[in-house]
């Protein structure tokens, strides 16, 4: 399937600071009830399908939430992602300036981050269209391992309670392979099979380990990759035999594995580093025709570099393009400017500017500079905010 339908959905953290010292700011339930007060005003719900074909809803744990519209081209999906992030910052925007006028002490911030400072974990979901298959289970087994090897190289970064840094912020927050769950017992796969489309025909992948990305080319290489996977798998490529012994463990070690030394067993009994893992699969997937989609370059040539990377332990050829990298580049300058008595919190500080979407937060300025690749160009961006051009193709779409 050259042509796939994909979505994300992403949780983002809610926050609200006090801008007087004196004064107690929201809690994040009443800060979230804030920020959708005039959608709730105009549509009477804090559920609201959106005209680009998104949605916008508040989420259990007063988690603000956006999916994305249906999308079959990777620019698409990274410019409506944008859009999603466009759209919660506009409500921050006029929920502050309200605030402001109400002389109500407080600021809020939105955080497309995955970790809480009390250790809870929101999460970043993607949809992937698959053709029914009876070997889907053998081929999820597999998959699996694949999304665990995937997450160091397109994991956003976390500075852990105790200072130490880790590529990814879910590895350590999941709890099972494959299962029906997403809250009680995370899994890496999620089984619900919701496919909106002919169940004799097409089932949803539904793929809840991945990390909330600020950088479009981390987004771009998750699902770009992932979609280069599927296709050769459905065109029959077999990579029953690169499946981790303990993926859990796999996924949690090589997250604080950051000079890519560690290497893990497989169930045949060899043993891998993450890089070797990655370099297995690009070997098979290669092998196989290519997309049509016109960011498919850039997937493989992020994935080589990424790889390249990780092997080396050295990330500067990557530090604009791949969120772990670019966050790695900040923290250590602010290790530089303050010198070895660092305080924990003032990195943690800098860590959650970078994920704030609102005003408040460091992404345009670092794009603006030059150190946030983007790979949308602003009129991409800005068509994403607007009803589609055609109409959905009937009968043929899976659910973002």
């Amino acid at each position: 399937m050259t042509r796939r339908i994909w979505g994300i959905e992403t949780e983002y953290g809610i926050t609200c600071a006090a801008s007087d010292p004196a004064a107690s700011p929201l809690d994040a339930e009443h800060a979230a009830r804030e920020l959708f007060r005039l959608l709730v005003e105009r549509e009477r719900t804090t559920n609201v399908f959106l005209p680009n074909g998104g949605r916008l809803y508040l989420d259990v744990g007063a988690h603000p939430e956006y999916a994305t519209a249906e999308c079959d081209m990777l620019a698409d999906l990274l410019a409506h992602d944008a859009a999603g992030q466009h759209m919660l910052a506009d409500l921050a925007t006029q929920a502050n300036e309200r605030l402001a006028r109400e002389g109500v002490s407080g600021v809020i911030h939105l955080l497309k981050n995955n970790v809480d400072s009390a250790g809870n974990s929101c999460g970043c979901h993607e949809n992937y269209l698959l053709r029914r298959d009876s070997r889907f289970r053998d081929m999820a087994d597999a998959l699996v391992s694949f999304f665990v090897a995937r997450q160091p190289l397109v994991g956003a970064g976390w500075v852990r309670p105790d200072g130490s840094y880790a590529l990814s912020q879910r590895a350590d927050h999941m709890d099972d392979a494959v299962s029906a769950a997403t809250t009680t017992t995370r899994p890496i796969i999620n089984t619900r099979d919701e496919p909106l489309a002919h169940a004799r025909d097409f089932r949803r992948l539904h793929v809840i380990v991945g990390d909330s990305n600020v950088a479009e080319g981390s987004t771009l290489l998750k699902v770009g990759m992932t979609h280069l996977l599927l296709n050769a798998l459905e065109a029959g490529a077999d990579i029953t035999g690169l499946t981790f012994a303990d993926p859990l463990a796999t996924l949690r070690a090589s997250s604080a594995d950051l000079d890519g030394t560690g290497r893990y067993e497989l169930r045949d009994g060899r043993r891998l580093s993450i890089v070797e893992y990655l370099g297995e699969i690009a070997e098979r997937v290669s092998a196989y025709p290519a997309t049509s989609d016109p960011l498919e370059s850039a997937v493989w040539d992020l994935w080589r570099r990424g790889m390249t990377a990780l092997a080396s332990g050295d990330w500067s050829g990557i530090d604009t393009e791949l969120d772990f990298a670019i966050k790695h580049r900040l923290l250590a300058q602010v290790r530089e400017r303050a010198g070895a008595d660092v305080a924990p919190a003032m990195l943690i500080r800098m860590e959650l500017a970078y994920h704030d979407i609102t005003s408040a937060g460091l992404g345009e300025a670092l794009a603006a500079a030059g150190r946030l690749r983007r790979f949308t160009s602003p009129e991409q961006r800005r068509r994403a905010l607007t009803p589609p051009a055609a109409p959905r193709p009937p009968r043929t779409c899976a659910a973002a």
